[in-house]
């Protein structure tokens, strides 16, 4: 099977080792990963922001660069929302004749890391070791778009060592939701805030999700209000062993 590692761009240039972590557990796991040098943004925030037929030259950017693969996996729910939701949409309606065809083989090939774990290698356990107290977002890509469920969670209680805490009110929104944090900024920080309150009053000692957009949102909040507990990318507690502590 011909792997491929789609990073994004907030990981490519924020959380570099999100992406490296994806490698590691793979190749762990026995899967060859490619990393297409081609690959760019998805056109997830122009598509938010109304740019719905600009993103047009992404989309096909998105759908030549990962053709020759069986399998594209993405750390980031918001991002695989965009290509398997909106990709479809924007190509439906481009001038580029033979674009739809194109998405249209693509899509199916996309997963989420908890999702090609479980659904494609038929793994729940990857071997993982992180002796830490850890609450788990929801994120509301992960949860309402891409339907990952119990998935991610599932993975979590199989690492040793590891004490997965309930995250009350988890399937609200942390207030990031990318331009909309920009937009209403005071509203953003209200619920971001909200969502740092359950997560400190689990006791957890790591935040977890499976999108670095949320968990940057949340980070930043942390850090101002210094309640001593730090985000990590899902991907990163699963790579993790005692050879390679996160």
């Amino acid at each position: 099977m011909r792997v491929a590692l789609f990073i994004t761009c907030v990981n490519d240039t924020l959380y570099p080792r999100t992406g490296q972590a994806v490698v590691r557990l793979l190749e762990r796991l026995g899967c060859q990963v490619d990393f297409p040098a081609e690959q760019s943004c998805c056109g997830q925030m122009h598509w938010n922001t109304g740019y719905g037929r600009q993103i047009e030259p992404l989309v096909r950017r998105f759908a030549d660069t990962f053709a020759a693969y069986d399998a594209v996996v993405t750390p980031s729910g918001s991002c695989g929302a965009m290509i398997r939701d909106n990709h479809p949409k924007a190509a439906a309606r481009a001038t580029d004749a033979g674009l739809a065809e194109a998405v249209a083989a693509v899509v199916p090939k996309v997963y989420d890391l908890s999702e090609f774990l479980v659904d494609v290698l038929g793994v729940t356990d990857v071997g993982a070791y992180f002796p830490h107290k850890v609450t788990y977002h929801p994120t509301c890509h992960s949860m309402r778009l891409m339907r990952l469920g119990d998935r991610p969670t599932t993975l979590l209680r199989n690492v040793r060592g590891l004490e997965l805490l309930e995250l009350p009110g988890a399937e609200e929104c942390c207030g990031f939701g990318g331009t909309f944090a920009m937009k209403n900024p005071d509203v953003s920080a209200a619920m971001g805030a909200d969502k740092v309150r359950h997560a400190v009053g689990t006791g957890a000692e790591v935040l977890c999700a499976a999108d670095n957009s949320c968990l940057m949102h949340l980070g930043g909040t942390m850090d101002r209000q210094r309640v001593g507990v730090r985000t990590l990318h899902l991907a990163e507690i699963l790579a993790s062993t005692e050879e390679f502590p996160a």
